[in-house]
């Protein structure tokens, strides 16, 4: 009897994001705007991981995530490694880090936040990386990970 492997097609150029617990693996993809993305977009979930048990894996044909794409997946998935990958092979692989500034990509849970009252852009300090605690430099709102809402 032979063992079958599940295989997730390899790209020849773009960036994948691995080491993704399963449970935040559509969030993350939401992030990339995929409906306005044309090319291709592999995507994985519960796959076997020693380290995790599950996880799940993306990959994006043809494109580069910019910094705040970055940062906004390392508030949701912080194990994550994001690697570049340049003819079939990776040429960078970034182990992401919650950046100490976090600026214009998370909304303030505080509804009389000036930030949610004016046009004015969101920035929040890392207080405690784990578990997950920034601080509003506006009004002071500590968040956790369950409080995020990306913008």
């Amino acid at each position: 009897m032979t063992k079958k492997e599940i295989k997730i097609p390899a790209i020849k150029e773009g960036t994948v994001i691995d080491h993704i617990r399963s449970r935040e693996t559509f969030k993350i993809m939401r992030l990339a705007n995929p409906q306005e993305f044309e090319h291709t977009i592999n995507v994985a979930l519960n796959l076997k991981s020693k380290k995790m048990g599950k996880k799940g894996v993306i990959k994006f044909s043809n494109r580069v995530l910019t910094q705040d794409e970055v940062n906004k997946v390392a508030l949701l998935a912080p194990e994550a490694t994001v690697s570049i990958i340049e003819d079939y092979k990776v040429k960078k692989k970034i182990r992401i880090k919650i950046p100490q500034i976090i600026e214009n990509i998370v909304k303030c849970s505080n509804p009389n936040c000036i930030t949610n009252k004016e046009d004015v852009k969101t920035r929040f300090d890392l207080a405690k990386e784990e578990p997950l605690q920034i601080r509003c430099a506006y009004c002071e709102r500590m968040m956790g990970r369950e409080d995020i809402h990306l913008n």
